[in-house]
């Protein structure tokens, strides 16, 4: 019964730190494309709407390892991750740098959420459009040639039973047209946070833990396949890593 009174807390700091956001997000929403062609500013309050929400909350410790790319404040990264529950888009607002992410579009419909996504215009896509997939690549490609990261699941939807799911080639495609490197992350923690198919909240300590970039330089879009397996055995195996670490 002590997390009920935990679970509704979290649902009112939630919506408390949403409303204070939202002149910010409105003035930021004004910011002309010209000036800010990666709507760098209205992710950054989206992240900072991640960052406060899940720190405030007593159910939730969050933490980053790893180490930054030193140039990543500049350089655009293809970053990927796996994808455990609702809760890891707010743990990656932990990361110490900005990035944009790619959504599906049933994302940006949610109540609450869905308004909040819109407002930080990261960017959405229809799954099974080829109309909207090129569009979405298109806009992350703009993103990257103006030194911005962004953020993909290459697997596409959540794990249900917490077992890594095949990757699809989107995301290295992108990296290798663009000749930028991939930058592999590990979210271990999420699922307990979040339990699938439910909107109630569980306590849960949840890493992110930054890998090595791999680089594309010479890379063709031959070589996707390959880019592809060798990133998720990377992630495979530094989760597999983690939650051993996390059960010792």
């Amino acid at each position: 019964m002590r997390r009920v009174p935990l679970v509704l807390w979290s649902y009112v700091e939630f919506f408390v730190v949403a409303l204070a956001l939202t002149p910010v997000f409105a003035l930021v929403a004004a910011w002309k494309r010209d000036a800010d062609p990666t709507y760098r500013a209205r992710g950054k309050v989206m992240r900072l709407f991640g960052r406060v929400t899940s720190s405030i909350t007593p159910l939730w410790r969050f933490s980053v390892a790893g180490a930054r790319p030193p140039d990543i404040d500049h350089r655009g990264y293809v970053v990927v991750s796996n994808h455990e529950s609702m809760a890891d888009m707010f743990l990656l607002s932990h990361l110490p740098f900005d990035m944009r992410f790619m959504g599906k579009e049933e994302m940006f419909r949610l109540p609450f959420i869905g308004f909040l996504l819109r407002c930080s215009a990261d960017v959405r896509v229809r799954r099974g459009k080829g109309e909207s997939v090129r569009a979405a690549m298109e806009e992350l490609r703009t993103t990257l040639r103006h030194g911005l990261s962004v953020m993909i699941f290459p697997e596409g939807t959540r794990s249900r039973d917490g077992n890594l799911l095949p990757f699809k080639d989107g995301a290295f495609q992108l990296a290798i047209e663009a000749g930028v490197p991939v930058l592999p992350i590990v979210l271990t923690g999420t699922r307990t946070c979040v339990a699938p198919r439910s909107a109630w909240l569980g306590e849960a300590q949840a890493t992110a833990t930054i890998l090595p970039p791999i680089d594309t330089t010479g890379l063709t879009l031959a070589d996707v396949a390959r880019l592809r397996e060798a990133t998720r055995e990377r992630i495979t195996e530094a989760l597999a890593g983690r939650v051993a670490a996390r059960a010792a």
